[in-house]
């Protein structure tokens, strides 16, 4: 994705609040939806496994060490994983939007003891995880984004 154009068109969310939620984050540099529920939100944009095309949606976030954690949770009862997850696991090179600043991360899928410590940093940002994991039989997935 290191080729991204800025005039290259990118799809949003087909979710309408969440492609919503994205268009007034970008259009406002973060000063809205930045802060939604309570929670840190960042913009997404990744390549679509299967169509290459640019895709974005709004997640929330934490920090550690200087990366920055998401959850693959999808909805609430869902037991398959998000689309932008799976797309990012087969194209890891991303673009990240933090208020006003964009830069390239790379991404990869927290695993074992890592996982663990990062679920509890996450669910202590946004208690919603827990039940989002009760509700499933997937193990959700915690993502890492490191800067490259």
């Amino acid at each position: 994705m290191s080729d991204m154009r800025p005039a290259e068109e990118v799809s949003d969310s087909p979710d309408a609040s969440v492609a919503e939620h994205v268009r007034r984050y970008v259009a406002t540099q973060g000063r809205s939806g930045y802060l939604e529920g309570g929670v840190t939100n960042l913009v997404l944009t990744y390549q679509g496994r299967k169509s290459g095309k640019l895709y974005r949606t709004g997640l929330f976030f934490g920090e550690d060490d200087g990366r920055y954690i998401l959850v693959a949770s999808g909805s609430a009862i869902t037991h398959t994983h998000p689309g932008w997850y799976l797309n990012v696991v087969a194209n890891p090179e991303v673009q990240v939007q933090i208020l006003a600043e964009r830069f390239t991360a790379r991404a990869y899928t927290a695993t074992g003891g890592e996982r663990a410590r990062l679920w509890t940093l996450m669910t202590g940002l946004a208690p919603v995880y827990d039940t989002y994991e009760a509700r499933t039989r997937r193990i959700i997935p915690v993502v890492v984004l490191e800067r490259i």
